[in-house]
């Protein structure tokens, strides 16, 4: 889907007029007609408050464009896995299990895989082997690779 096509249905299923939404992002209803259809795309910040009122990433906004991980434990990122900040803001690089409330949760790369073998060995991948991956992988992300450095 394209970032035209989101917005105005995410305005239709809020039950927001075209002038209701450009209230409430402090634009004018000419500019949401104009996303709505596709003449024009929000700016950065304009997107940072759609984002806030439509509950939903910049990323879903823009039609995910990127598929996202999260930068400590390497999972798939989407809207109802995504961290937050504390002011409730989307935190597009980390998982909810990961960063919570403004804090990671792990304070080592040990105690995270440590976790993580125990959730993710099975019969068929064993702890041995579930290790040695997350052992070679985690240290590239983002939140373990900063800390090496």
């Amino acid at each position: 889907m394209q970032t035209k096509d989101i917005l105005l249905e995410l305005r239709t299923q809020k039950g927001f007029t075209q002038d209701e939404l450009a209230k409430k992002v402090f634009v004018t209803r000419q500019a949401v007609s104009r996303w709505e259809s596709g003449e024009t795309t929000p700016n950065t910040e304009t997107l940072k408050l759609l984002s806030k009122v439509f509950d939903v990433s910049i990323n879903t906004l823009l039609g995910s464009p990127q598929t996202r991980i999260c930068q400590c434990c390497g999972m798939p990122l989407d809207d109802a896995s995504m961290s937050r900040e504390p002011d409730g803001a989307f935190n597009e690089s980390y998982c909810k299990w990961c960063y919570t409330d403004g804090k990671f949760v792990y304070t080592s790369l040990d105690e995270l895989t440590d976790f993580l073998v125990g959730h993710m060995s099975n019969e068929n991948w064993p702890p041995e082997q579930a290790r040695a991956f997350l052992e070679t992988q985690l240290p590239k992300l983002k939140h373990w690779s900063k800390r090496n450095t």
